[in-house]
């Protein structure tokens, strides 16, 4: 193959989304919500004092409404976030990442610098953009 053609694997910096909306772990689940609205999303990080500690999905939260006590003004984000959060550097293959994503059915990946800060998220959707990307080149 000539060397020309040989494609680099592309970071996952590239397909990420940039400074995402966040949420704090004590915030009411109906803030969450109107954030998630607002800004046509379907994940949210959850940090506490700058730091991740978890991340809630528009269906995390519409789990928890479904049980008795689940009132979306009362109840907290940290009782419908998930705190095994996937996190990936910037650096990281899109290869990679996607990969694992599918391997563990995950909806997104939190893309975090060396110093623990939240530069991105990439969820299923960044990936179909990967897709599309992929299937143009292929079939240019």
């Amino acid at each position: 193959m000539h060397s020309s053609m040989i494609m680099l694997m592309p970071s996952i910096s590239r397909y990420m989304t940039r400074q995402p909306w966040t949420i704090r772990r004590d915030a009411k689940m109906s803030q969450a919500h109107q954030v998630m609205r607002l800004h046509r999303i379907r994940h949210l990080p959850v940090l506490e004092a700058g730091k991740l500690v978890g991340i809630v999905s528009d269906r995390d939260l519409h789990l928890i409404e479904t049980l008795p006590d689940g009132d979306p003004d009362e109840v907290e984000v940290e009782d419908a976030m998930t705190e095994d959060v996937y996190a990936a550097s910037p650096d990281d293959p899109v290869d990679a990442v996607v990969e694992r994503m599918a391997d563990h059915k995950y909806g997104s990946a939190v893309v975090m610098n060396r110093r623990g800060v939240v530069e991105g998220i990439f969820t299923t959707i960044d990936a179909m953009q990967v897709l599309a990307d992929v299937l143009r080149r292929a079939t240019a």
